[in-house]
């Protein structure tokens, strides 16, 4: 067997790391997305809900709505701090999922690389041998001939 098909499954399991790589990125990119959104959801609600705070002035409203107001907007502030740094955690998660898929993607194209190598030396090899069989066919000939 020479040596481009012996290096085939060592190339197929390179292809696999790099697919599982690759679909842990986007796995990773979607959670990302996903936390994002959540985050901007928070902060859009707490923008909203201050914004209709304020619009009232407290006007009608009790020391215990105030006191519930400011409550519930110190639970939402902790809610959108908690989720940015899941957003945080989520982009170091991303940056290491490229840094795998990129190193699987180049050790991946390095042995595709080899075997390209093997396969063209291979040729020639092939090509070496098959003039020197056709030379050798044509001496005989002329051999004959003579």
């Amino acid at each position: 067997m020479n040596r481009s098909k012996r290096m085939e499954p060592v190339v197929q399991v390179a292809d696999n790391r790099q697919q599982l790589a690759a679909q842990r990125l986007g796995q990773s990119q979607q959670a990302l997305e996903e936390r994002v959104a959540r985050l901007e959801e928070l902060s859009s609600y707490r923008d909203e809900y201050a914004q209709r705070f304020e619009s009232q002035s407290g006007v009608g409203m009790t020391g215990m709505s105030v006191r519930d107001y400011r409550l519930f907007l110190h639970r939402l502030n902790e809610a959108i701090e908690q989720q940015a740094r899941l957003v945080a955690a989520a982009r170091r998660e991303l940056e290491m999922s490229r840094g795998r898929w990129v190193e699987a993607r180049g050790k991946t194209e390095a042995l595709n690389r080899v075997v390209e190598q093997f396969q063209h030396e291979e040729r020639r090899a092939q090509d070496r041998r098959e003039q020197a069989e056709q030379d050798d066919r044509n001496g005989r000939r002329r051999h004959d001939i003579e």
